[in-house]
């Protein structure tokens, strides 16, 4: 027991109190010292937290995702490069995968007279097979032919499936297709109707649909609930803390299999790589938008259906960890401008496309000096789909940019529908790999962290200066990197300084009005200032440099003394930013149910990134204040000790000196989606040490959370 409950309890007054009393009396004893600890000096009343929009609800996929392109083509420039490298970090494709021969098999060859079909699988990895089918024509006009990839989007068995007689009966009524025969499967019509236009059409399976079954439809696009079995440190499976951690999601398997099947395409012979188109409805249209912004190759884009300020994909499939953080998919279609980009709307989220997006694209164009490159095809009198009226729009745009020579518009004609039979893929010859097969998962997961983690230890060794480009430019969309230190403006509102002899006390908050954030934080500065600066984390805030009874630790009070300006904060969630002083258990996330991380972190930052932030507005507002120090430096030797090495990681030459104990902490160790540690991406680029390889200030890792000799460094 404390000293202080000791006193109260052995006082006078206390006696003759029951057990009972006297057992809730010291409990409520310890409480009240156990506040008074915690609490330390306040810059706002008590109740009263931050005006900090980072406190507000998480944004979801169903929030307002405008686009406002730079007013400049340099901007633009600056600001696509920043977006593109978010896309392909978010999709674990930074660095890009090894890839790996394709051992694509083509056969089973039907004849229809001006083109033919064929069914084809390759491995977009050892053992991952892509499905699907490959259409040609019989005759091209003039030269190689152009090259089309069709990406079908979110309908069960889409590359095999039929209408039924009642559903083709009401597209046909409502104008959706034409044809009693061929209008049983857009997706084959679209297929033809390219054909016959002189292209050769790549048509392969999302996964979870058609032939591609490997990882089974209720994982890929249904999965809901976490599966302990598969939330390990080793071996584990998809949508884990783990997977998250390396960026490894079904979405990320979507892109680099679209990535995959551009290799296929253009290793046709035939292929013009200078006309190479892709297209997809719905979740087509997302895996659409998302190869042309990565892939250079791709000189045509007509994501239907899906570009919209609103909704950006409901799907697991359509949604990665740290993907539309600050953007979303009006400015991913915006990466592929000038090239010729066209988009259909219909009466879903996409309806308001023409006044609410749309306009926008259209500016950006015209700043690039594009302005007839970018389309719109009106279709809200149409649900969700990719109907013949749109298809036509497609059509018109590819004969026109690839100068096909076809009398617009061009029209589809009817053609004999192959059945499921004709179009599968797997046969006795060809037998399909084992289906939702748990172990399959786990061991692509592990083939990929594998080949990552050998090309950055491949770059270690070989190219240090390489490796130190591409560690930074993975972590600086982990930790969503902003600008550099001293530029912006931090304000500082005092709210309260008190005299305490030796040094002065000043608690107040750090303004960012622009991004509307407030930090409380301490001040302990010196009145005979040796012009040093430590920033103290602790895991309880500012209120973790002082004791219960007011005074500051030994170590603080140590610095102070030696003419060092210690600064306590409360970062994001904790002390006054936090709820009743209680420290964060669980972090906050989006309403959607389903356990999958990328509905919050696809969309919002990490606690853990917040927190990063939070040190870097203390190190800006310090190295821009009119009395600048001559030294910063960080300790922190609790579980704040991560945030201070991301903080050294990002702060450049803003610190000088860092001093932590990190106590075997590794990102890839985190166990829970919602802890404060959990980082999408943490564990990718060389977990903790990746992070310390690019701090450019002296770091002292202690054995121990030894505050003493953590206070004595800084001050040598």
């Amino acid at each position: 027991m404390i000293p202080g409950i000791v006193s109260l309890v052995r006082g006078d007054n206390l006696q003759g109190m029951s057990p009972l009393r006297l057992a809730l009396f010291v409990a409520v004893a310890w409480s009240l010292h156990s506040n008074a600890a915690a609490a330390g000096p306040r810059a706002l009343a008590v109740g009263q937290r931050p005006d900090d929009q980072r406190l507000q609800a998480p944004k979801d996929l169903d929030g307002y995702f405008p686009f406002q392109p730079p007013e400049s083509q340099e901007a633009w420039e600056r600001r696509s490069a920043r977006v593109r490298q978010r896309v392909l970090v978010s999709q674990g494709l930074w660095p890009m995968p090894t890839k790996t021969d394709l051992n694509a098999r083509v056969y089973g060859r039907i004849d229809r007279g001006d083109y033919t079909v064929e069914k084809v699988h390759f491995e977009s990895a050892p053992g991952f097979f892509v499905t699907g089918s490959l259409y040609r024509p019989k005759k091209t006009h003039g030269g190689k032919a152009p090259g089309v990839l069709f990406a079908h989007g979110h309908w069960a068995d889409a590359r095999l499936s039929q209408a039924t007689e009642t559903e083709l009966r009401n597209e046909i009524a409502t104008g959706q297709e034409r044809f009693v025969e061929g209008g049983k499967s857009r997706f084959q019509s679209m297929c033809v109707q390219l054909a016959r236009m002189g292209c050769v059409v790549w048509q392969w399976d999302m996964l979870g649909d058609s032939d591609s079954q490997q990882l089974s439809r209720q994982v890929v696009h249904h999965f809901a609930k976490q599966r302990s079995e598969m939330n390990t440190t080793e071996n584990w499976g998809l949508y884990s803390p783990q997977a998250e951690a390396h960026l490894q999601s079904i979405m990320g398997l979507q892109t680099w299999n679209a990535v995959r099947s551009l290799d296929f395409l253009l290793d046709l012979p035939e292929v013009d790589p200078q006309r190479v188109a892709i297209t997809g409805a719905s979740g087509g249209g997302t895996q659409t938008m998302l190869l042309a912004a990565i892939d250079p190759r791709v000189t045509l884009s007509f994501p239907a259906v899906m570009v919209s300020t609103a909704m950006q994909g409901g799907c697991t499939c359509e949604n990665a960890s740290l993907l539309r953080v600050g953007t979303g998919n009006v400015e991913f279609a915006g990466l592929f401008a000038p090239k010729p980009q066209g988009m259909t709307t219909a009466d879903d989220w996409t309806k308001e496309m023409s006044t609410k997006g749309f306009p926008e694209l259209k500016r950006l164009y015209g700043m690039l000096g594009a302005p007839d490159k970018v389309m719109l095809q009106r279709g809200e009198h149409f649900p969700h789909n990719y109907n013949a009226v749109s298809r036509t729009a497609f059509y018109n745009w590819i004969n026109r940019h690839f100068k096909l020579g076809q009398q617009e518009p061009v029209l589809e004609r009817d053609y004999t529908i192959s059945s499921r039979q004709e179009l599968s893929v797997w046969d006795a010859e060809h037998p399909a790999p084992k289906a939702g097969d748990p172990d399959f998962e786990r061991g692509l997961l592990k083939l990929w962290t594998t080949d990552a983690e050998r090309q950055l230890e491949s770059l270690a060794s070989g190219s240090p200066e390489q490796y130190r480009q591409v560690l930074k430019a993975g972590w600086d969309v982990v930790l969503d990197a902003r600008e550099p230190i001293g530029s912006g403006t931090v304000a500082w509102d005092q709210k309260d300084k008190q005299d305490k002899g030796s040094w002065i006390q000043m608690t107040g908050l750090l303004r960012n009005g622009a991004r509307r954030e407030e930090i409380p934080v301490v001040f302990c500065h010196p009145k005979q200032w040796n012009g040093k600066t430590v920033i103290w984390l602790t895991a309880d805030g500012k209120s973790g440099l002082y004791a219960s009874d007011g005074t500051l630790i030994p170590a603080v009070q140590k610095l102070v003394n030696g003419g060092a300006t210690v600064m306590g904060v409360d970062l994001l969630h904790q002390g006054e930013s936090s709820v009743d002083g209680q420290r964060l258990t669980r972090t906050p996330r989006v309403k959607n149910p389903r356990e999958a991380a990328a509905y919050t972190f696809g969309y919002n930052q990490a606690v853990f990134v917040h927190r990063v932030h939070d040190v870097l507005t203390a190190v800006q507002y310090i190295r821009g204040h009119e009395k600048a120090s001559s030294q910063v430096s960080l300790i922190a030797l609790d579980s704040t000790a991560p945030i201070a090495a991301a903080a050294r990681a990002q702060a450049g030459k803003g610190v000088d000196r860092v001093a932590v104990h990190l106590g075997g902490f590794r990102f890839g160790k985190v166990l829970d989606l919602h802890s404060p540690d959990f980082l999408p991406g943490g564990a990718k680029y060389g977990d903790v040490d990746g992070l310390i390889a690019l701090g450019q200030s002296e770091l002292q890792r202690l054995d121990s959370a030894d505050t003493a000799a953590a206070a004595t460094w800084v001050l040598r």
